[in-house]
């Protein structure tokens, strides 16, 4: 197949060139009818953005462009079907699990998963066994499931309905995953893969090996992320004989807007393209810009760059981690790049993260100046001591049956000690819980909750002061 083609974003140039007429949504009508101070800044958009006309194809029955498009795709990542998603990676982390996941049954799922992972399980009622991953002593971050662990867990409950894993981790850090997968469909056992941070993987060489690769059963990836696609632009890869992919279809329809974004869709086709066409000269001179970008940020006394030192984990050459020396958080190292208009992806306690581009940096040097200008007035100073951001190692929690129609009442942090929690605690980015609704609260949870407050941490569900959400008791 020739992957310098478009299909889908061909066709809407095509339609545009036309210069039809709209008696259809959406209400801006190519950009006929929109508030004119900001006409110039969306009309190009606006013209593409259109709904599924009799020619220009159905999301949800594709037949022609948009076929074709993910037909492109599903060649390029070497998989029998990928789906376009518009409604983000969760859209596909919630289709894929409900298709191979049923109430009441057992489903063994990595801890640090991302929350819609958790949301998914809720929806279904299965019955989550929670399997913790390593913590890295060099990143202080979670990191990957050991295989030791997934073995033992999987003799244990040899009788799952799946295994889902979350490879790389926001950090970039990547294992290969072929073991893994192979141990699990010796039981029979679907493997479901949340790649959101690894849709570029498929570049192989220097990137980490890509769970499609390892012979994972559904992959989903933020195409959004890493590669140059729109906000919420993603893809999910089925390769499963142990998933009937008609029941995928069903859910991913279920999941996904009835009115999908053609802009959207547009540009995972591009984003698509982009990627095939690179060249291992292009790629090798990212990766001398990248290993220059690094030498530099060495430079600076106040911080490090910062990589695992394990064995088994590739760290993705686009995900940058420096680590504060001083006694600054990595909040504070944020704000300070914030003020000389550089926004790093997230920030936590210790570090702060950076995505590089897909390509070479243009004016490479000006922002090297701007990065060491902004975090030239903090001193070397090495921090007393720090509170890992680290998991419990086994996780306590009730059934989705013993919340039902259950009470709730609000209670001091200190309080909530043994009691089971009754909302979600989320520090976002990365959006990985630290408590879970149905999990019984230790005094790690409290600790951690406060250090991270106290630092700067943004939680997206509502930690009201000095309170949080448990169920009444019986």
């Amino acid at each position: 197949m020739d992957q310098t083609k478009t299909p889908l974003y061909t066709l809407l140039c095509e339609h545009t060139s036309r210069q039809p007429i709209s008696f259809h949504v959406p209400g801006h009508k190519y950009g006929a009818v929109f508030y004119e101070e900001a006409l110039s800044t969306f009309v190009p958009l606006l013209h593409l953005d259109v709904t599924e006309l009799s020619h220009l194809d159905d999301l949800h029955h594709p037949t022609g462009a948009i076929e074709q498009a993910q037909q492109l795709a599903a060649k390029l990542y070497g998989v029998k079907r990928t789906y376009f998603l518009v409604n983000g990676s969760t859209a596909g982390n919630l289709a894929m699990i409900t298709a191979a996941c049923e109430k009441n049954k057992k489903v063994i799922v990595q801890r640090n998963c991302h929350k819609s992972i958790l949301h998914a399980l809720h929806l279904v009622g299965a019955t989550p066994i929670f399997i913790s991953p390593e913590f890295d002593e060099d990143v202080r971050v979670m990191s990957f499931v050991s295989f030791e662990t997934i073995y033992d867990t999987l003799r244990e409950h040899s009788d799952a309905a799946a295994l889902i894993l979350t490879n790389p981790n926001y950090y970039g850090m990547s294992i290969d995953l072929t073991k893994i997968i192979q141990l699990a469909h010796s039981y029979r056992m679907p493997v479901l893969v949340d790649e959101a941070h690894g849709a570029h993987f498929v570049l192989g060489e220097p990137f980490p090996k890509s769970a499609v690769e390892c012979g994972a059963d559904i992959v989903v990836q933020s195409a959004h992320k890493t590669l140059p696609a729109m906000t919420m632009g993603s893809f999910l890869h089925f390769n499963s004989d142990l998933i009937n992919e008609r029941t995928l279809r069903y859910f991913l329809q279920v999941f996904q807007t009835s009115s999908p974004s053609y802009p959207i869709m547009a540009s995972l086709d591009l984003a698509r393209a982009y990627v095939a066409q690179q060249t291992r000269e292009t790629i090798n001179e990212m990766v001398e810009q990248i290993q220059l970008f690094k030498q530099e940020l060495r430079t600076i006394e106040a911080i490090h760059v910062v990589e695992s030192r394990h064995p088994l984990v590739r760290t993705d050459l686009l995900k940058i981690t420096l680590q504060t020396r001083s006694a600054h958080s990595g909040y504070e190292l944020q704000q300070l790049l914030e003020r000389n208009e550089i926004f790093t992806e997230m920030a936590d306690p210790y570090n702060v993260l950076l995505v590089y581009p897909l390509a070479k940096i243009k004016q490479f040097q000006m922002i090297i100046e701007r990065i060491k200008r902004a975090l030239q007035c903090i001193r070397s100073e090495r921090q007393n001591g720090h509170v890992q951001f680290q998991l419990p190692k086994h996780c306590q929690a009730v059934s989705y049956e013993w919340i039902k129609g259950r009470q709730t009442k609000q209670v001091f942090l200190h309080d909530a000690v043994g009691r089971v929690c009754a909302q979600m605690v989320v520090p976002y980015p990365p959006g990985i819980p630290i408590l879970l609704i149905g999990e019984i609260v230790t005094k790690q949870h409290i600790e951690l909750i406060q250090h991270l407050k106290q630092t700067g941490a943004y939680f997206q569900t509502d930690i009201n002061g000095d309170y949080i959400e448990v169920f009444e008791e019986a």
